[in-house]
């Protein structure tokens, strides 16, 4: 599928969609929970849909609708009847393996699709074994496809936090074990994903301790209690207009966002209004408007999403703007590091890998063909960089979309923005 883009400026209102994160962590616990819950205006995306069908296999009744009515296993998920394919989502797949650690006695075996089946999974499948999780990679690779099973009996166990999800399975799941565990954290990223998941914890009564993002003490044996909550919208999802309207000439309200939820990507707020972005908050939603950027040094330790929309903001922006510590982003969907490096160079960009991120020098982009690698971030990305290329881009691989932001194109053409979604059309 090829998303065809012109330049162009963007003018009006939109909504944004519900937040992936929240989707899919509000399914875990519904489904950990006892009783029946309601999950109010969910994400209904390819993501979303995997989580939706690991948590059914794992035992959850799910009916769907304008919202997901969910009754719970009450602590005890049931035997998978078939195996769990959480397809791109690496957040299902993480989260899953450490469901499936409370099983009694039985096996749940977890993969996903070719992107998927190349993120790690071995730290992860090292702390839950420390626990009494019986968990292993079918080959012996620390990746997908896993099988893992239980029962999960607490302990003192530590992970690796190159990924906050390896931290966020670990927490929803402790909870249930059996005895209390205490997990130590090497060089946790991505915080504001724990807090997301620390938000969950304490809206539904479970007892923990934690001494920094370093070292967490959860109590066993405790359940989870049936809930209704709302979703609120997507920072991840919003970077893309906020980024498009910030480095072209457009007035762009964003509405549906709660800048009171803990999801790190709203820091992208205050990064493009250092760089001269021109943004007001306020009860009808953020104004975002053009302005004189400028490149700026940005930490990104915590927002490894908002890299490959940011990169190409670096290239509207005076002198050299440096994405930093972010070394997690090469084991996203792709190396988005390189991914971002290469594509950008193509349109004309001037742009130079790191280890843990990108330096990027002002530079004027030319349309052309680029590959979004089947990944819905950088298609989205490359897809706001049509917007200040000259010329037209083509966008390989836009199917990608679907995995969290199906409706995307659509909001953006609402905006004023040029563009065709072609069908018929294979990969550049």
């Amino acid at each position: 599928m090829i998303l065809t883009v012109r330049p162009g400026n963007l003018k009006g209102s939109v909504e944004i969609p519900s937040s992936k994160s929240h989707t899919i962590r509000s399914l875990a616990f519904a489904t950990l929970a006892g009783g029946d819950s309601e999950i109010l205006a969910p994400l209904d995306s390819e993501d979303g849909r995997s989580a939706r069908e690991a948590c059914r296999l794992l035992g959850a009744q799910i009916e769907v609708g304008e919202t997901w009515k969910v009754r719970g296993t009450g602590s005890l998920p049931a035997s998978p009847e078939a195996i769990i394919d959480v397809g791109n989502s690496g957040t299902t797949a993480r989260i899953a393996t450490g469901m499936a650690t409370l099983l009694d006695g039985t096996f749940a075996v977890i993969t996903g699709d070719a992107q998927t089946r190349r993120r790690p999974m071995g730290p992860l499948i090292e702390a839950l074994g420390r626990l009494g999780g019986r968990v292993f990679s079918t080959r012996g690779n620390g990746f997908l496809p896993v099988v893992a099973g239980g029962r999960l009996k607490g302990g003192i166990t530590s992970v690796a936090g190159i990924t906050s999800q390896f931290l966020t399975s670990l927490l929803i799941s402790t909870p249930l074990a059996r005895g209390d565990s205490q997990i130590q954290v090497i060089d946790l990223h991505e915080k504001p994903y724990v807090d997301m998941t620390l938000w969950w914890l304490d809206r539904l009564g479970i007892r923990y301790e934690r001494r920094g993002y370093e070292e967490f003490f959860v109590y066993g044996s405790q359940t989870y209690p049936s809930f209704r909550q709302a979703i609120p919208g997507d920072f991840s999802s919003a970077t893309f207009f906020l980024c498009a309207a910030a480095m072209t000439d457009s007035d762009v309200t964003l509405t549906g966002l709660d800048l009171s939820d803990p999801q790190g990507d709203k820091q992208v707020i205050d990064m493009l209004a250092a760089m001269g972005a021109r943004i007001e908050s306020g009860p009808g939603g953020i104004r975002v408007r053009g302005g004189d950027l400028k490149g700026m040094d940005l930490d990104l330790g915590d927002t490894p999403d908002a890299l490959p929309a940011l990169a190409v903001v670096g290239c509207k922006a005076r002198g050299t703007t440096r994405l930093l510590n972010v070394p997690q982003a090469r084991i996203k969907e792709t190396d988005r590091i390189a991914v971002m490096a290469r594509e950008i160079t193509r349109m004309g960009g001037r742009i130079q890998e790191l280890a843990d991120g990108l330096v990027i020098e002002e530079s004027s982009l030319r349309g052309t063909e680029v590959d979004g690698h089947g990944d819905h971030r950088v298609v989205m990305s490359l897809a706001i960089a049509g917007l200040v290329a000259r010329g037209t881009t083509w966008v390989g691989t836009a199917e990608a979309i679907s995995v969290t932001f199906p409706n995307f194109p659509a909001l953006l053409a609402r905006l004023g923005a040029e563009l065709t979604l072609d069908h018929s059309k294979g990969n550049l």
